[in-house]
């Protein structure tokens, strides 16, 4: 947090607001006019240059600042709490936000659903998929589906493999991590039938020391490409990178943090939505509540290859893209869990944004490890 953004909370004046303006029933209550100038927000929970979560919002956040007549304002390394209520209150009293991006998951409740009933005439957007037709209609979120990138790290990394061991470094059991290392996995096994994922859970989504441990965890088990699926992927990225083994990428490009042994990486594009937002309210348009898609909609992508990448895997991953752009299932049945149990019968199959995907609970056959 830097002065100025501890002499802008200062600022504020309890309780004030910037308009009067009621809710109308089912209708979104702003729209501007006709084209004009547009101020948006950005709020994060961490520093702007994480290699991760962070980044890949800031990533988009400079190329809105390209955009004529759309102004920027951004604050990093704001907690989950009434921290970021000041954020957020202090970019629309002294900047004028007509748009707030809330970027971090503790930020949706209460926290941005407080500040949208308190300013009705400014717009919030949170970056997960938590609204829903009981909160404010000037609230939503907005998403993009990173299994699908996910998919393509997983068909990359089957070919990269000798030892046929893809190591996963995930935070929690939650139903999008779970999503994320199975579709690493169906990836894998696209081109590699032997390959298997063995997953470590730190329990947090940014603990730095556990995600060093389980990293050179799962390599003395015998992995030789990691990936992950943490806030920040910068220390399993440089740690496998520093004992010579390869990686694939996770919410943001970490490139540059692996010379030698980067594959690729599933990259979120927040630009897209972003961008798409910013041109809708500057034409006086209504933004949708919610919003979300993969690589069909252009909301998500994959690094550029890396030294680690061969042409075969190259190949292979440029096929899993166009299969994406395609909506082409992945997870199709007959599939067990890796407990033995059938969850995907013979002549079923899911395609992307099948709901049930979204909350699935298991680890596929093939992933080592355990949910707990």
């Amino acid at each position: 947090m830097t002065r100025f953004d501890l002499s802008r909370r200062g600022l504020l004046k309890g309780g004030a607001a910037l308009g009067a303006f009621g809710l109308a029933s089912g209708v979104l209550p702003i729209r501007l006019a006709h084209a004009a100038p547009l101020t948006i927000g950005i709020v994060y929970v961490g520093p702007r240059d994480d290699f991760g979560w962070n980044q890949a919002h800031a990533v988009a956040a400079e190329a809105l600042k390209a955009i004529p007549d759309v102004t920027v304002v951004e604050e990093e390394n704001v907690p989950e709490t009434d921290a970021v209520s000041k954020s957020m209150e202090s970019m629309i009293q002294l900047d004028g936000a007509g748009l707030i991006f809330a970027t971090s998951f503790g930020y949706f409740d209460p926290f941005m659903l407080q500040m949208a009933e308190k300013y009705p005439d400014v717009q919030f957007r949170h970056a997960a998929g938590l609204w829903s037709d009981k909160n404010p209609k000037n609230a939503g979120s907005y998403y993009g589906y990173l299994d699908q990138a996910h998919y393509v790290n997983g068909v990359a990394a089957g070919l990269s493999t000798t030892s046929n061991k893809i190591g996963f470094v995930a935070a929690k059991p939650i139903g999008t991590v779970l999503l994320n290392i199975n579709s690493v996995l169906m990836g894998a096994r696209k081109t590699n039938p032997n390959a298997t994922v063995q997953v470590i859970f730190t329990g947090e989504w940014s603990m730095p020391v556990r995600e060093a441990e389980a990293t050179n965890a799962l390599i003395d088990a015998g992995c030789d490409v990691i990936t992950c699926h943490v806030d920040s992927p910068k220390v399993v990225i440089e740690t496998a990178e520093g004992r010579g083994v390869k990686t694939c990428g996770h919410n943001a490009s970490q490139a540059p943090l692996a010379p030698k042994g980067f594959i690729t990486g599933a990259e979120y594009k927040w630009i897209t939505i972003y961008s798409q937002f910013a041109d809708m309210l500057s034409k006086g348009e209504t933004l949708p509540n919610f919003v979300r898609g993969g690589y069909d909609t252009d909301y998500v992508q994959n690094t550029a290859y890396g030294a680690g990448a061969s042409p075969e895997a190259i190949a292979a991953a440029d096929a899993a893209k166009a299969d994406m752009k395609a909506l082409k299932p992945v997870f199709v049945g007959p599939l067990k869990d890796n407990a033995g149990n059938e969850v995907i019968p013979a002549g079923t199959e899911h395609p992307p944004y099948d709901v049930w995907l979204e909350q699935t609970g298991f680890l596929v056959d093939g992933v080592v490890g355990s949910i707990t």
